[in-house]
């Protein structure tokens, strides 16, 4: 099974950008989709991007155009690059493994001047 720890969190301007990354074990991460997923206080978690082992990537729709997935198999990471945040970023952004299930422990996102 896939093991995934995030990094990258931290407390942002609005406005602002950050960079997450999740580095992951295991030799089968090149054939697994990954996800990142985030979860604000009070909310449900909900799906941020998908990228597929070919590189295929999908986002929720009102996060189009401010987050970027990419994904490099040599190095066994996922990233999201967030851009122009805001506010309603606010959240524990989690890795997620689409092939074997597994979640990474989550780090904080904050945005707020």
């Amino acid at each position: 099974q896939v093991q995934l720890v995030e990094s990258g969190g931290g407390l942002v301007q609005p406005g602002g950008s950050l960079r997450l990354s999740c580095a992951a074990s295991g030799s089968i991460f090149s054939i697994s989709g990954m996800a990142w997923y985030r979860q604000a206080p009070g909310k449900q978690r909900e799906l941020v991007a998908v990228i597929s082992s070919s590189g295929i990537t999908n986002y929720a729709d009102s996060l189009k155009g401010r987050f970027t997935i990419i994904r490099d198999n040599y190095k066994n990471t996922v990233a999201l690059q967030m851009n122009r945040l805001k506010a309603e970023d606010t959240a524990v952004y989690y890795c997620h493994d689409l092939r074997g299930g597994s979640w990474g422990q989550g780090t904080q996102v904050a945005v707020s001047s």
